[in-house]
């Protein structure tokens, strides 16, 4: 299945656009209400209105994570000149736990597009130790890589991205899923 999932990540250009190829270590569950993100699936802006409950794997209270929240379609994926666009950031969440329990640095924005459909991906990195990352100063052109590198957290231990577009917007980004 971690083949598949990486393989989704590949598809829809998240590795290529926004993150450089990883090996999945950690588990990281983001649900809207109760329903649960799985990558290629699509919400609309009001189901992500709020923050999502995230829910973070690892083995140990003492390792600490950051989660990103972008979208590289901002303002349009045909002319992507905010990209990347931060959403949501969260530092020092202790492993086995969630979110709620991490520092939040940036607070959750609602993704909101106006044209074209949008890939918001969540990120999940591994800190060095507790309180050794920071907030950037702004939300637009935010680039993770080089987030990733100022704060030496590396590559990704965990991602996973939904589309969304427009209340009324029809149709979506077709990504292979487990089942096909």
């Amino acid at each position: 299945m971690r083949r598949r999932e990486r393989d989704a990540l590949v598809v829809a250009r998240i590795v290529g656009d926004v993150l450089d190829p990883f090996n999945r270590s950690v588990s990281i569950r983001v649900s809207y209400n109760s329903r649960e993100v799985t990558n290629g699936c699509e919400f609309r802006p009001s189901a992500v209105a709020h923050q999502p409950r995230v829910v973070v794997g690892g083995d140990d209270l003492r390792t600490f994570y950051t989660l990103v929240m972008v979208d590289p379609d901002a303002p349009s994926p045909s002319n992507p000149t905010l990209r990347e666009y931060l959403h949501w950031m969260v530092t020092d969440i202790p492993g086995t736990t969630g979110s709620a329990f991490g520092s939040e640095v940036v607070c959750y924005e609602q993704p909101r597009p106006s044209i074209g459909i949008h890939r918001l991906i969540f990120v999940l990195f591994q800190q060095l130790g507790r309180e050794t990352v920071y907030a950037p100063n702004w939300r637009q052109n935010f680039n993770t890589r080089v987030f990733a590198a100022q704060y030496n957290l590396g590559l990704p231990v965990a991602a996973v991205y939904f589309n969304c577009q427009r209340e009324s917007g029809s149709g979506g980004r077709r990504v292979p899923q487990p089942t096909d």
